[in-house]
């Protein structure tokens, strides 16, 4: 996995780049506050450093502190992170800060290994915050970490794999500087997200390549392996915003899944794609609607949302009723309260093209 030589040549030229010509500007870069660090890192799981940004500002403006954070209403705390999905990591955010304020005294854990029994934390995150925070010696492994140690070392085990986790997590602390953690730390994802790229990473001009394996033997492109996913399952979903004298149907979800917490209209999921036609003449719409003589004001384009294992297409259709119908589980909301509730995304972008 690399002589002693090829390795120190990696962690000196790394380093040297970072302080040379590495140039990427983030908010939260040489932070040392835990709380803005965790807060960033929770933030940027599944999410596009771009897309995280805007989100870590609103967050750090609206909670400056985790002490105000655990005190916020949790209906709040999901209308600010709206929009960002994987709403379990809001679930988590919001018990960390609440369990750090109450059993800690607001004082963020300073070891690894506390950080890492924080809910919502996982070894990278606990690793980012331990070193960037603390200065203490643990390695980052994230998706820029196994790129570049794959191609630099030309390792063509699977990083999907548990043998393959363990093998990237120990090179990776082998090769970190023990004096300067952090630094080294962030060195490495930013070579990987600006030199090392996925697509089109910038070999010719690599501070690296002179060593590297991958380069070498003109793997580039092969390296890192990784196990193809699971074929996504698909979903197909048909909303009903069912309105009398400008109050609509809503329910809060209580199931224990990726929306839980989060409100919505009426849903009925069907097996299979099924036009708006067709479904006002299926069964449950005409169950529904019997005796509250529903006239269908608006049916809205398809929207479609990919998540991590299932992709979900549907539509909108909004309905005046003459009669409320009486659904367990649901209430009537005005609809000028509907800004101020959180909604998946795929909710909230209907109504924001519907003003």
């Amino acid at each position: 996995m690399g002589d002693k030589a090829s390795k120190t040549h990696f962690t000196r030229n790394l380093l040297h780049w970072n302080s040379k010509d590495n140039d990427r500007k983030m908010p939260w870069k040489g932070e040392k506050n835990p709380y803005r660090i965790w807060l960033s890192e929770i933030i940027l799981q599944q999410t596009r450093v771009e897309q995280g940004l805007e989100y870590y500002n609103r967050f750090i403006k609206t909670y400056p502190t985790i002490s105000k954070l655990a005190a916020a209403p949790e209906e709040k705390v999901f209308k600010l992170w709206e929009g960002l999905g994987y709403y379990s990591r809001c679930r988590n955010l919001i018990a960390t800060a609440r369990y750090i304020a109450t059993e800690r005294k607001g004082i963020f854990p300073g070891t690894y290994e506390d950080i890492l029994a924080l809910k919502g934390v996982g070894p990278y995150t606990a690793a980012a915050i331990a070193s960037f925070a603390f200065n203490l010696p643990h390695a980052v492994v994230d998706g820029n970490v196994f790129r570049v140690l794959a191609r630099y070392f030309g390792i063509a085990t699977d990083t999907m794999s548990s043998a393959g986790k363990k093998r990237f997590t120990s090179l990776a602390n082998e090769l970190l500087d023990k004096t300067s953690p952090g630094v080294y730390n962030q060195a490495i994802m930013d070579f990987g997200a600006m030199v090392c790229k996925p697509q089109s990473p910038l070999c010719s001009a690599c501070p690296l390549r002179t060593k590297c394996v991958a380069f070498r033997d003109k793997k580039v492109e092969s390296l890192p392996v990784k196990t193809k996913q699971l074929a996504k399952k698909k979903r197909w979903f048909c909303y009903l915003v069912i309105e009398q004298h400008n109050k609509v149907l809503v329910r809060k979800r209580t199931a224990k899944d990726i929306w839980q917490n989060l409100h919505e209209f009426v849903l009925v999921e069907t097996p299979q794609r099924m036009s708006p036609e067709k479904f006002l003449q299926a069964r449950f719409y005409k169950q529904i609607s019997r005796g509250n003589q529903f006239r269908v004001q608006s049916i809205s384009g398809t929207y479609i949302q990919q998540l991590s294992h299932q992709t979900i297409e549907g539509y909108f259709l909004y309905i005046r009723a003459k009669k409320m119908p009486v659904i367990e589980g649901f209430e009537p909301v005005p609809v000028s309260r509907l800004p101020r509730l959180a909604f998946p995304r795929f909710i909230s972008r209907y109504l924001a093209e519907k003003g």
